[in-house]
């Protein structure tokens, strides 16, 4: 019993002493320095949302799409979708809020944009891995996987269909390997099935759009990217700066527009209709994710 408690004891020492060290480490004026980078916000934080982005119509999604990472229009009323852990497109229907189907194409992974060309799904890995899905309404779909040049390090997550020049645009989020000045967009010849190593579209930091917010070095990371059906304007969304982006067809930035943080959590994907109609998906935190029919004046 002594042995016991002179170990109980020592152990108590040794806490002691470990505490006391803690805390002459953590010396009052450095937890204030902590506490204030913890809670130092960036100037994209303090941005007022622009007035001239308006939800119209919004739909929750059902858990299992609470993370929805991408969307693509389908039909009225129907999205195909994808979460970022699982391999399998979701056909999810907005007028009767149920999951009409689900396609499995390969195992759980890190899946961020998903668009349709015809009865081709497309979606994209993380890490820069396209799968091509054919006939993905039918009951045996054919799973082709494409490799590209990207890593994780690029984190591709933006995922789009260019009609006009037959090919997808990818966006990469975090490191573009060609520059640390700019975001590059990507295009995948979808002829060849070959990806051109250099961007077809830059997202200049260094543009007038982002001047006020030119002192973060996040300034913009793209998290979805879709070519207007009508216009043929690309439209690149950031969840992380809680903006979209809008360029010209040439690639020129047209405008910069910060999202309302209440009703844009975590922008993710985006979707047009063939009338251009814009719809714009959310992750969801403590709330469902949601699907939000968006109009943006002047565009």
């Amino acid at each position: 019993m002594k042995k016991i408690a002179a170990g109980i004891v020592g152990l108590g020492l040794s806490a002691f002493f470990l505490v006391t060290e803690a805390s002459e480490m953590l010396k009052p004026e450095l937890l204030t320095e902590i506490a204030t980078d913890k809670g130092k916000k960036s100037k994209a934080d303090k941005e007022p949302a622009s007035k001239a982005v308006q939800v119209v119509a919004k739909w929750e999604v059902p858990d299992v799409l609470r993370e929805v990472s991408g969307i693509a229009y389908l039909s009225p009323n129907r999205f195909a979708c994808v979460q970022d852990e699982l391999g399998t497109i979701f056909i999810y229907n907005t007028a009767t809020a149920k999951i009409e189907r689900e396609v499995d194409f390969t195992d759980p992974g890190d899946f961020e944009g998903i668009t349709v060309v015809g009865k081709t799904a497309y979606v994209v890995r993380s890490d820069g891995r396209l799968f091509e899905v054919a006939d993905f309404e039918s009951n045996r779909p054919k799973v082709t996987e494409h490799q590209t040049a990207f890593t994780e390090d690029n984190n591709i997550e933006g995922l789009g269909y260019d009609a006009k020049n037959n090919r997808l645009l990818l966006a990469v989020k975090d490191q573009d390997s060609n520059s640390k000045t700019y975001k590059g967009i990507y295009s995948f010849d979808l002829s060849t099935k070959k990806l051109n190593p250099t961007p077809v579209y830059k997202i200049d930091f260094s543009h007038q759009v982002f001047a006020s917010i030119f002192d973060n070095e996040e300034t913009m990371m793209p998290s979805e990217v879709q070519v207007h059906p009508q216009t043929g304007n690309i439209y690149v969304t950031d969840a992380k700066n809680c903006q979209i982006v809008v360029l010209d067809s040439n690639g020129e930035i047209k405008n910069r527009f910060p999202f309302s943080k209440n009703e844009f959590y975590k922008a993710e994907g985006i979707a047009f209709s063939p009338a251009g109609e814009l719809f714009i998906s959310n992750e969801g935190k403590k709330t469902k994710g949601n699907i939000l029919r968006v109009n943006i004046a002047g565009l």
